[in-house]
Order: structure tokens, then C-alpha cells, then sequence
């Protein structure tokens, strides 16, 4: 097997860090060969899309004389989304996964169609496409029609901040629209690349989130000055997965110079207890104390994610394939949305224990008669008085209430529609499409959390005994919020905090 033509890395420095994307002369190549080969073998055989209808009207041949603007009907009266939009972001990563799969030489698509899929990432020209529209198998049909709506040099795209018409933006870049050669409409449209794009962002999010999450789970250890046995090596290889290991020795790597964690034998191992109720804590609650065993299997769920995702990404999701060694055109269902779905079902899963977490570690700190340390909703001002974290709160438990009921599965709620052409679906744009809500959700509930284990180290007056890891980012945030007593209006700086996770 070759290996993937772009990396998760690759991809995420092309959507994330603007790295510009560029075609080489041997995937100019390979994109011709394929157009020139079904160009001819098409001209006395039948071929799905080239000369028939599509879906449940494949029985119908489509003359010669039709045959192009066939694909012209396909985009524009499948051009039909509603709902939300999509970000510029995913759009982009939509837009790369596209280009990817068509660049493989599986297509037969004329060289023009990915050039000006390349032109419209590097200058940041960003489709206008709907959220509501795929079911997931025949592709996301709907939305890479309004991909490909632009393409040919309608619709609407934005571009420089303004939602403005396809049509004046490439005037204004000097770009001419796709023409159609073969079947360049149902080659854009007849694929997973929408689902696809989301899930790569949301794998990029979802990483993130999980390393932030390690971060805040120190931290609280630190605050309250938990043992190390619970994320110690022995403890952890006595379990045999990965995942969990994993994370047990970043919590280490990231407490490796606190001051204020400790080891059990220094404290209760040497028998000078003898009380009959222990002062100290023998064992911290389970949102401190099993951080490994919680976030090990989030850790294994988002690399088989990212696994599955990126060869996808690098898969030929096209119907029909075609196979330039065999010289030969196969028909199939390379465009079901399986793989993408079932891995965001699982990832929304992951998503939200993760956020089911941070809002039980953030309870732990807000009430005293639990933690025992610090003052009722972290108030540092007057009790009674001043409000502390109080009002925060409901919003990180609404927000993962949200996350609970969103992570009802996708996968199973296949609807056969098409005239029962397509009679099981993969909804699999849907599935991404929550997951994708459920990680935003999941960066506000971690905002909340980063908030106030801010103001508890501040509050104990711990800056001075945190861990190197801790000390970075309670100053980063402290850049953003101050520490606070008297009662604030927190909405603008939660979301800067949100936009400080998602981009550190």
C-alpha cells in the first residue's frame, strides 16, 4: 500500500497555518492519464454519470449532446442546502479533501478541476455551504454541490470577511470558472469529503482538548495536594492499555517539579497515625484520583479516529473507480460514509465524558463541604455578598447537559430515501456535524474550569509551588482575566479563554 499522500500533519499545516497547497507535475499527470482513459473508454460503453442519470434514473442513457449539461443540472439542482453554515475552516479542509481524493487519478476528472480547487484554498475563497443536506452514502451530495456551484462560477462565496457572489470574486482574482469536460459535476459531488473535512478539524479540536484536559486534571491534583500513586508508572502498567499509560506519564512529566503533590509513604506509611478519623485524605475523589483510567480510553477512541480519518482523507471515495492498471471502470459504493460516521459517533462519546469531567472536577472545587479548602463557589470576596464562580456554573452544567443529549448516536439512524435508491445511509455529515458542537461545547465547560482553578491557586496562594506546566498556563490566563473579588461580568472573558484553548 502506498503511503498517504497527505499526513494528518500536512493537512492540518494547509488548514490550520495557511501553508499554501501545490500540485506537481506527476499528479498533473496521473490526473490526465485517467480523464484521456475514460474519455475513450466511455464512448461505446456504459458508464454511470458519463452517460446515464444519476441515482435511481441510472436506467436512462443520456445522449451525447446532453452529456455535459447533464453535469451542470446535477450541481445546480442539488445546490440545495439550508441551516447553519459551515465555518471557513472546515470548508477549507472540505475543500483538501476533495482536491486529495480527485488528485489520486481514480476520477477520470479533467487537470483544470483541481487547479482551481487549489486556487480557491490558497486564496482563502471560501464556498458558502449549508449544514443540513448529506445523509452520508452517494457522498455528501448537497454539499459538494455548493462546492462545486462555486466551481463552475456561481453561488456564493466570502472572501475577505464579505459574503459576496461567486461570480465578482473571481472577476476580481482574474479566475475563470470550471468548464466542464467528462463528469467533473458528480466527481465533486459523489464523495465523503465534507464529512471527511469535519472530522479532521475535530480531531485537531478534539487533541487539543484532550492535552488541556491532562493540564487542568494536574492542576487540581496540585491544589489539593493529592498523592502521586494514582498516576505513578506501577500503578498504571498493572493495567494493560495504552491509553491509559499514556496519560498517567504525562500527568508525571507535567508534576515532575510541583511543589505540592506528595508521596504516599512520606505520609501515611509510616505509622505515626493512629487517630481514629484520618486528617488526611486516604484517597481523593474519582474525577481526581482516576484521571488515567478516563481520559485512556478519550486518548485510544481519538487515535483510531484520526487513523480512520486520515485514510480516508487519501481514499478514492469516488463512484465509479477507475483503475488504470486493470483498464478497467468499477462500479460500487466507495462514497458511503461509514467509516467517518461510526468514528464520530464515538469521538462525540469521548467528547463529552471528557467535558462530563471537567464539569465534575469543577464541581469538586466549587463546593467547600467536598474540597474543604477553599471558600463556597471559589468567592474570594465577601460570602453572602459576592458571587465568586456561582453563576458560571450553570453554564458549564447546561453546556454538558447539551453534550449528553447531542451524543445520542448518528450511525444507527440510517432513513432510506433516493425512491429507496439509497435504502441505508451512513449519515455520517451528521455525525461530524454534532461531534463538531459537542467539541465547541466541551471548550466551554474546560474555559470555565481553567477560570477557576486560576482564582483557587490564587486564593491558596499557590503560585510559587506549581509545576512549570501549571505555572505557564495560569499566567497565560491571568493575562486575560485578572484575579478577581469583587463581582465581574464574565461573558467577554470566557470567550476569549475559549479562543486562548482552542489556540495553545
Amino acid at each position: 500500500m502506498k503511503p498517504y499522500s497527505i499526513s494528518f500533519e500536512e493537512f492540518a499545516k494547509i488548514v490550520f497555518h495557511h501553508k499554501k497547497v501545490e500540485i506537481s507535475a506527476e499528479t498533473e499527470k496521473t490526473v490526465r492519464e485517467s480523464y484521456e482513459f475514460l474519455k475513450n473508454f466511455s464512448k461505446d460503453k456504459i458508464i454511470y454519470g458519463v452517460n446515464t442519470g444519476f441515482g435511481p434514473m441510472a436506467q436512462y442513457r443520456i445522449e451525447e449532446e446532453d452529456q455535459l449539461a447533464l453535469q451542470y443540472n446535477i450541481i445546480r439542482s442539488h445546490s440545495s442546502g439550508m441551516g447553519a453554515y459551515f465555518s471557513p475552516e472546515v470548508v477549507k479542509s472540505a475543500i483538501l479533501c476533495r482536491l486529495n481524493t480527485l488528485s489520486l487519478g481514480r476520477s477520470g476528472v479533467h487537470p483544470s478541476l483541481i487547479y482551481l480547487m487549489k486556487e480557491l484554498i490558497n486564496r482563502d475563497i471560501t464556498p458558502l455551504i449549508f449544514q443540513h443536506g448529506s445523509v452520508g452514502a452517494s457522498g455528501d451530495l448537497v454539499q459538494l454541490a455548493h462546492l462545486a456551484l462555486v466551481l463552475i462560477g456561481e453561488g456564493e462565496v466570502f472572501y475577505k470577511g464579505e459574503r459576496r457572489p461567486t461570480q465578482e470574486v473571481f472577476k476580481e482574482e482574474g479566475l475563470d470558472p470550471l468548464k466542464i469536460h467528462l463528469r467533473e459535476g458528480i466527481a465533486l459531488m459523489n464523495g465523503t469529503s465534507v464529512m471527511t473535512g469535519i472530522a479532521l478539524v475535530n480531531i485537531h479540536y478534539a487533541t487539543l482538548l484532550l492535552n488541556w484536559s491532562v493540564r487542568l486534571s494536574c492542576a487540581i491534583n496540585e491544589l489539593v495536594r493529592s498523592y502521586d500513586d494514582h498516576f505513578s508508572e506501577e500503578l498504571n502498567a498493572a493495567k494493560r492499555h495504552e491509553g491509559q499509560q499514556l496519560i498517567a506519564r504525562k500527568m508525571r512529566d507535567y508534576l515532575t517539579d510541583s511543589q505540592l503533590t506528595r508521596k504516599r509513604a512520606d505520609h501515611l506509611y509510616k505509622g505515626e497515625h493512629k487517630e481514629t478519623v484520618f486528617k488526611d485524605k486516604v484517597q481523593e475523589y474519582y474525577s481526581l484520583r482516576c484521571v488515567p483510567q478516563i481520559l485512556g480510553p478519550i486518548y485510544e477512541t481519538l487515535s483510531q479516529a484520526k487513523e480512520v480519518a486520515t485514510r480516508e482523507l487519501n481514499s478514492a471515495n469516488d463512484n465509479p473507480i477507475i483503475d488504470m492498471e486493470s483498464q478497467q471502470v468499477y462500479h460500487g459504493g466507495n462514497f458511503h460514509g461509514d467509516y467517518i460516521s461510526l468514528e464520530m459517533d464515538k469521538l462525540k462519546l469521548a467528547i463529552t465524558r471528557l467535558s462530563m469531567l471537567s464539569e465534575r472536577q469543577l464541581n469538586y472545587l466549587l463546593n467547600p463541604k467536598i474540597n474543604e479548602i477553599l471558600p463556597a463557589f471559589v468567592n474570594a470576596g465577601k460570602l453572602g455578598f459576592n458571587f465568586g464562580m456561582q453563576g458560571i456554573q450553570f453554564t458549564a452544567t447546561s453546556t454538558t447537559a447539551e453534550n449528553q443529549t447531542l451524543s445520542s448516536s448518528m450511525y444507527v439512524h440510517s432513513i432510506p430515501n433516493n425512491n429507496d435508491n439509497q435504502d441505508i445511509v451512513s449519515m455520517g455529515t451528521n455525525a461530524a456535524t454534532l461531534t463538531h458542537k459537542v467539541i465547541e461545547n466541551a471548550f466551554e465547560v474546560l474555559a470555565i474550569e481553567a477560570i477557576t482553578i486560576a482564582q483557587a491557586i490564587d486564593i491558596l496562594g499557590y503560585q510559587d509551588k506549581l509545576s512549570t506546566t501549571t505555572q505557564k498556563w495560569y499566567q497565560e490566563i491571568r493575562q486575560i482575566i485578572p484575579f478577581f473579588k469583587e463581582d465581574i461580568t464574565p461573558y467577554p472573558y470566557l470567550a476569549k479563554v475559549k479562543a486562548f484553548l482552542k489556540n495553545n
